[in-house]
């Protein structure tokens, strides 16, 4: 029997191969292989993540006009397949007997395809939807899984990646400002999305611009899969040898318990997850709502369709500017004070806004765009605390190799709930004053007949961001590894 096979599986690209491929990019084009090859993923995937996480909501609560009730059954059962598959797959993934799930690379290149396809599910309905029709709710449940289930499965390998790349706090923001780039790129899918398909109103468009989408995401998630690397390179071997020597176990409950109960032991780790889910929630409510608030408070003759679309764009492509104008200020102050100022700035906004009111129409766009571009460049630095929590666990139990993939999945089962939560709370509000009634009314109603929406609408992107605000600076103040951009990883 020839073993070429399982050695090419072990290698996403040749030796010769990827050696030309780093001396080509970091000595003729002066550009960082790795970084690149790292962030494609992230360009990939932040091309399809805004489109969808924006438009999902809209496209069935105003297009298939699916009910509250199927709306909120499907989020239910989203939200405990959104907490389970994490720490599901990041367990596979750090325990896999299988060389190749254990790579990286590989779980990129084989999930990319699968998570492109997932993407295009809600696009297109499976027949006509009446109002109400159960089918619609069915078509719901079944786009969140598949879509947040490969996000997950090609995700988590890029996070897991992130954190073995380098142990050097300048390596890793070197992949943070290459990963800003990318995002800052990807996000232009909202902006051109928003100009080819007139904010949606010509869904034929919008469709053909969704199956582009996700060819080209597609293709950059396999460049990872191919050129990246990371300095546990051999991880897959010690992974196949320590199952060997306990193969009955490796899959064990008790050897998942075991694990997840020393990875929640950790009091930074248990800050840094309560501060996450409520910038999770935080994210959501802004992804999923920002263009149903705006639509209803700011009036057609204030701001014009294309206005509009260069605001959702901002709102999108924004953030990673501010991540890679605040690099300086991440390598002298670290990411602990700018994540704490961002909760500062949120909050004091949110309160300002709040007094001067919902007649202030360009104000309150300015507000709605910067709220949400200051939540998404802090949320983008994530990765960071979260490496230096996977560094802190291998010291601390001495392991042969991090359990990256289940820290950012452990993270993930708590936090990712939020994702489910922000929709079903605000559409039920949304819906107590008489959103749904909106939402039937045949071209343009009289905005005076929904002043009290309006309000509710007005007092959500108000408060919401301030409590929000609050609460994320009392968990996140006790986060004790404050200063890791000044110590030396050994």
């Amino acid at each position: 029997m020839r073993s070429r096979p399982a050695a090419r599986c072990a290698a996403p690209a040749t030796g010769g191969g990827r050696e030309l491929y780093s001396w080509k990019m970091k000595f003729v084009w002066g550009i960082h292989p790795n970084a690149l090859a790292y962030s494609m993923t992230t360009l990939g995937a932040g091309m399809m993540n805004s489109i969808f996480n924006f438009y999902y909501v809209k496209v069935f609560l105003n297009r298939y006009k699916i009910s509250e009730g199927a709306f909120n059954q499907a989020q239910a059962v989203f939200m405990v397949w959104n907490a389970i598959n994490d720490p599901l797959f990041g367990y596979i993934q750090d325990n896999s007997k299988l060389r190749c799930c254990a790579r990286r690379q590989f779980l990129i290149l084989y999930g990319a395809p699968l998570y492109g396809l997932a993407f295009l599910l809600p696009w297109f309905p499976w027949k006509h939807y009446e109002e109400g029709d159960w089918l619609c709710g069915f078509h719901l449940v079944v786009s969140l899984c598949a879509f947040d289930g490969l996000l997950t499965f090609v995700l988590l390998a890029q996070c897991a990646l992130f954190a073995e790349s380098s142990s050097r706090h300048e390596s890793r923001l070197q992949l943070i400002k290459y990963n800003q780039v990318a995002t800052l790129i990807g996000a232009t899918s909202i902006l051109f999305c928003g100009l080819v398909s007139d904010n949606m109103d010509n869904f034929a468009y919008f469709q053909a611009f969704a199956v582009l989408i996700a060819a080209l995401a597609t293709a950059c998630m396999c460049c990872t899969g191919k050129y990246s690397t990371s300095q546990y390179e051999q991880r897959e071997i010690h992974v196949e040898s320590a199952n060997l020597e306990n193969s009955e176990g490796a899959f064990s409950l008790a050897s998942v318990v075991s694990l997840t109960k020393q990875i929640m032991t950790e009091k930074n780790f248990l800050f840094f997850v309560t501060m996450n889910f409520f910038q999770v929630f935080h994210l959501a409510f802004y992804n999923n709502f920002m263009i149903i608030f705006a639509d209803n408070l700011i009036p057609a003759d204030v701001l014009s369709s294309s206005v509009r679309s260069i605001m959702y764009g901002a709102g999108f492509i924004c953030p990673q500017c501010l991540v890679l104008l605040s690099h300086a200020s991440l390598k002298k102050f670290g990411y602990y004070r700018v994540i704490l100022f961002s909760f500062y700035y949120e909050g004091v906004a949110a309160a300002v806004m709040f007094f001067l009111g919902q007649e202030h129409y360009y104000l309150l766009a300015f507000y709605l765009t910067t709220n949400m571009v200051v939540v998404q460049a802090s949320f983008s630095l994530f990765n960071l605390p979260l490496a230096d929590i996977v560094d802190a666990d291998l010291v601390k139990h001495k392991r042969r190799s991090p359990l990256s993939s289940m820290v950012f999945g452990t993270n993930a089962l708590f936090t990712k709930p939020a994702q489910s939560l922000a929709p079903m709370l605000v559409v039920k509000v949304l819906n107590q004053f008489g959103y749904r009634n909106l939402n039937n009314v045949v071209g343009h109603p009289d905005a005076r007949t929904f002043l009290d929406l309006h309000d509710a609408m007005f007092n959500l992107i108000c408060l919401v961001p301030l409590c929000i605000a609050v609460m994320q600076v009392l968990t996140w103040t006790p986060f004790s590894i404050q200063n890791s951009h000044m110590t030396a990883v050994h």
